[in-house]
């Protein structure tokens, strides 16, 4: 694919971590980035204005649930997905692969393509990676992303080699079905389980296609810590230096930190604001139960280091009273958590881009563990990354 709409610039470095700018059709983005996912075109909770304010810089939809509702021809129709949603922003849309996962029990996977049994109305829809790509280029998204073979990381044996080669195989077809190159950037997806073999077969087979940007798929499923990183390493010492690495569904600030180091630059995930659904918001120490007793009668902000709307706005107390009971509790705890998210993207890039990368994760790694504690794959991890943590970890 020698045609593409995207331009991918490492402003700066420390080791392995970069700290690059994106340009894509609708924004101009800064990384590392984490991008809220809105399914169904909307992040729960949140206007577009709202997501603006934020910073986001980058929101997700999937193929899969918009192509049932409201459909790809209406899509297309009112002029894409940034249109129907009022968001001139960055979009990326992922394949619908990830249902072969999360709704499995729906799906069938052939070499043809996985027909799914509808949620909503219970038909038969087959997605190949032919239909992925044709319905991607209605949605309009700048970033779309390869129908892949998705498993879970729990699964090991012949169906992780069988999904791989299959991946390879489809990205293609999707390469083949992609009718918008110059508006749309078209994203691999490497696959291979926790198999450093699979994975190295498979990173090799995306690079030669010369795609515009790769992600690293089938993790954050379950899999040990130790083996999660370790992919992510391996995929981002293969992948090519001067394009976008995305880590599919990485969401925890920790998880986003390492990944960084380890030279990601993109990452997506719905814990941020699930998670707010539940009254959890994150703070530098963690997270902090809203629901909890002690927090009916605490006047304080969410985080008094915080500067998002809810903080300077609202105490524990009053949003104690409305999670999970009123939609404004999990708006709110939605808004924070989603600043949280764009606070920390903004922090790892400026960090890098200032020289003090090492400084940031050791300040970041004292406030989540300041007993020392910080677990063993993140050591690991950061060892090689060429971060030195040692004073953040108790001898």
């Amino acid at each position: 694919m020698k045609m593409c709409a995207l331009k991918f610039e490492v402003l700066a470095r420390y080791k392995r971590a970069r700290a690059a700018k994106l340009t894509l059709p609708h924004y101009e983005c800064l990384t590392p980035m984490f991008m809220p996912v809105g399914t169904q075109g909307s992040i729960k909770g949140l206007t577009s204005g709202q997501l603006e304010e934020l910073g986001c810089q980058i929101v997700l939809g999937n193929t899969y649930h918009l192509a049932l509702r409201p459909g790809a021809e209406l899509l297309d129709a009112v002029g894409g997905l940034h249109e129907f949603m009022n968001w001139q922003r960055g979009l990326l849309t992922d394949s619908g692969g990830f249902q072969m996962v999360s709704l499995l029990h729906l799906a069938d996977i052939t070499e043809e393509g996985v027909t799914f049994q509808s949620p909503v109305d219970g038909k038969q829809m087959l997605l190949t990676p032919e239909e992925s790509i044709r319905i991607q280029n209605k949605i309009g998204a700048d970033v779309i992303m390869a129908l892949d073979d998705v498993v879970k990381t729990t699964i090991t044996g012949p169906r992780v080699e069988e999904a791989m080669y299959r991946t390879l195989r489809w990205i293609d077809r999707c390469i083949s079905a992609h009718s918008r190159p110059r508006d749309q950037n078209l994203f691999g997806i490497v696959q291979g389980g926790l198999d450093p073999h699979l994975r190295d077969i498979c990173v090799k087979g995306m690079v030669e296609r010369n795609l515009p940007g790769y992600a690293i798929g089938g993790l954050a499923g379950g899999e040990e810590k130790d083996s999660f990183w370790r992919v992510v390493a391996q995929c981002t010492a293969g992948l090519p230096d001067d394009k976008p690495r995305y880590v599919m569904g990485v969401g925890f600030p920790l998880d986003i930190v390492v990944c960084s180091a380890l030279g990601a630059d993109m990452y997506d995930c719905v814990y941020p604001t699930r998670t707010a659904r539940f009254g959890t918001a994150l703070v530098p120490e963690g997270v902090l139960k809203l629901k909890h007793a002690s927090m009916a009668t605490d006047t304080r902000p969410i985080d008094a280091s915080c500067s998002c709307m809810v903080c300077k706005n609202y105490t524990r107390a009053y949003i104690h009273t409305l999670v999970t009971k009123e939609a404004m509790g999990s708006q709110l705890v939605s808004y924070h958590n989603v600043f949280y998210m764009m606070r920390l993207s903004n922090d790892l890039h400026t960090s890098i881009l200032e020289g003090r990368f090492p400084e940031f994760v050791q300040d970041f790694l004292q406030k989540q563990y300041p007993k020392g504690d910080v677990p063993e794959w993140v050591c690991n991890a950061m060892d090689v990354a060429g971060v030195d943590i040692s004073m953040c970890v108790k001898s």
